[in-house]
């Protein structure tokens, strides 16, 4: 039997679970421990009775476009790859096969070069998570810029404690100023300086404008010099770990590098250049605005240095185009399920709070911001609390649940997407308490959408974008726990190379099996909503995970 296309009063629903993998039922495993009936049960295949589709798919590796299955997942490559359906070079292959090949030391870099006898700035995450940056990269950034006949250097370095462990800032320090050592040696007409520093989460890294005042700390800490002054990172951590023991890396409060005059070392001034040297957009856009931007009323910044050229390491935002110069050009996904959902006059709604709201629009869509069709498209932003994610833990799942439900009832959208942040926001705080009280929030948000989708007669998917709060120990590779200098376990912060959940809930009158697809992953999402949705599969899209008749 042929199937048929789900009408608006019996809608699809996709609901990616952020952050949330599936690992062995361990004491940190947030899922495991959570009070979750609802996920615990479908995740195990069946739901009162009823028999449920569930599989583990994957959702970090190669499987969605990274180097090699040694790299993490993340969000932004999570729904890049889930929208497209295609897997495709993401930031961090995209620019090493750049610097494989050469072509990174193109114009935008030759421009760089330009102002070789003013100060050349790199702002970015110092860290090998391998998300948002890598120090390898930076490292060859600054020699390169060496051998060009850089008289200047300046280092603003972004502390990570997220995409690895936490509380290694001063490991990361120790490397980047071993390699200056030797960049000084081979060049010695180059000095490289540290001009400031900060934790990511507290410094310079908001996305989708949820506190500017994080970018104003970093303007204030990178550009004009203003920031808590020491005369050196290795003081400043020493003196910030002193007061605060437990701080983790990302929350580090900025500070600006001094000299005995009590000078910034590495302001910007007028005709300086900037290099972002992070590859990931999502947290690169809003300095990059506040170092370009006129007229610019996000905070008050004061005029901008003279001829301050700021380049990016990737395009940020190519509708926005953000930045206007970048050394490694972008990938833009064109044909990815939404667009081909739009062609077909098929209506559409998007919903996640401010966090997560970039990933289900943009991202999704294959780097794009606007919408296919402004009539068949439907965003709903719920702003974010602007607080440390374990404070209130519950984030807004309760209020994403309660627009996926109003989008159900009103019988206007034949496929409906949301985004859950828990997982993920309250995972990389490392706390298992609030990560199980995020997962909780989700499961009772979860049980009305599924409510709301049975009494529709629709279908509801459940995935996540990649692992995190299902291990929140860090492990050797023995899977022993790691202690600390106090005998206490390491929190993880950061993501995982966990599978993640592919659940299948259909409340139709079709009769939906599992396709076997053998290597199944997050890029197979696409073409499973389109079969749901009686809409033909592109050629070139990974298989539907599911079977419809």
């Amino acid at each position: 039997m042929t199937a048929t296309p789900n009408s608006a009063s019996s809608p699809l629903v996709l609901a990616i679970l952020d952050g949330v993998g599936l690992e062995d039922p361990t004491h940190d495993n947030a899922l495991a421990q959570a009070n979750a009936p609802f996920l615990h049960a479908v995740i195990a295949g069946a739901l009162n009775e009823k028999p449920v589709i569930s599989l583990p798919i994957r959702a970090h590796g190669v499987a969605v476009g990274l180097p090699s299955d040694a790299d993490m997942g993340n969000s932004e490559v999570g729904h890049n790859i889930m929208g497209a359906g295609r897997i495709f070079d993401q930031g961090a292959k995209q620019v090493e096969a750049a610097l494989a090949s050469g072509d990174i030391w193109g114009a935008a870099w030759q421009d760089v070069m330009t102002h070789r006898d003013h100060q050349i700035h790199f702002v970015g995450l110092l860290s090998d998570g391998n998300v948002h940056s890598h120090i390898r990269h930076l490292i060859i950034l600054l020699n390169k810029a060496a051998e060009d006949g850089a008289s200047r250097l300046v280092l603003h370095a972004l502390f990570d404690g997220r995409d690895v462990i936490d509380q290694t800032a001063e490991k990361y320090l120790a490397q980047l100023n071993d390699a200056i050592a030797e960049l000084e040696v081979k060049h010695p007409n180059t000095h490289v300086v540290i001009g400031s520093a900060g934790g990511r989460m507290n410094t310079t890294m908001d996305r989708y404008e949820a506190d500017w005042t994080i970018v104003q700390r970093g303007w204030e800490a990178h550009a004009v010099g203003t920031a808590r002054p020491f005369h050196s990172a290795e003081e400043a951590l020493a003196t910030l770990r002193a007061e605060d023991p437990t701080v983790s890396d990302q929350y580090l409060p900025s500070f600006t590098i001094v000299n005995e005059a009590g000078s910034p070392v590495g302001r910007m001034n007028d005709n300086d250049a900037v290099v972002l040297f992070n590859f990931r957009g999502d947290r690169m856009v809003e300095i990059y605005r506040a170092l370009a931007e006129e007229p610019f009323t996000a905070f008050p910044r004061g005029p901008l240095p003279q001829n301050l050229l700021v380049v990016g390491m990737t395009m940020y935002d190519g509708d926005l185009g953000i930045p206007a110069q970048f050394l490694v050009p972008p990938t833009r996904v064109t044909g990815t399920v939404s667009e081909l959902l739009a062609k077909a006059g098929i209506a559409q709604m998007a919903c996640a709070e401010t966090q997560k709201y970039g990933h289900v629009t943009y991202f999704w869509n294959g780097n794009r911001s606007d919408k296919f069709n402004n009539d068949l498209e439907t965003y709903i932003e719920i702003p974010s609390d602007k607080v440390p994610f374990d404070q209130l833990p519950r984030m807004k799942a309760a209020e994403t649940g309660d627009e996926v439900v109003k989008a159900i009832t009103s019988g206007k959208f034949p496929f409906i997407r949301c985004n859950f942040a828990g997982g993920d926001m309250v995972g990389h705080t490392g706390s298992i308490p609030a990560s199980v009280i995020a997962v909780e929030a989700i499961d009772e948000a979860l049980i009305r959408v599924n409510d709301a989708v049975k009494a529709a007669g629709g279908t509801l998917l459940i995935t996540a974008d990649h692992g995190n709060c299902e291990v929140l120990i860090e492990r050797d590779k023995s899977g022993n726990e790691l202690m600390d200098a106090h005998g206490l376990p390491v929190p993880k912060k950061s993501h995982t190379l966990s599978p993640v959940p592919f659940v299948a809930i259909d409340y139709s009158k079709r009769t939906i099996t599992t396709a076997g697809v053998s290597d199944a992953g997050i890029s197979n999402v696409a073409a499973t909503i389109l079969s749901l949705l009686g809409q033909p599969i592109p050629a070139d899209y990974r298989s539907a995970l599911l079977t419809v008749s």
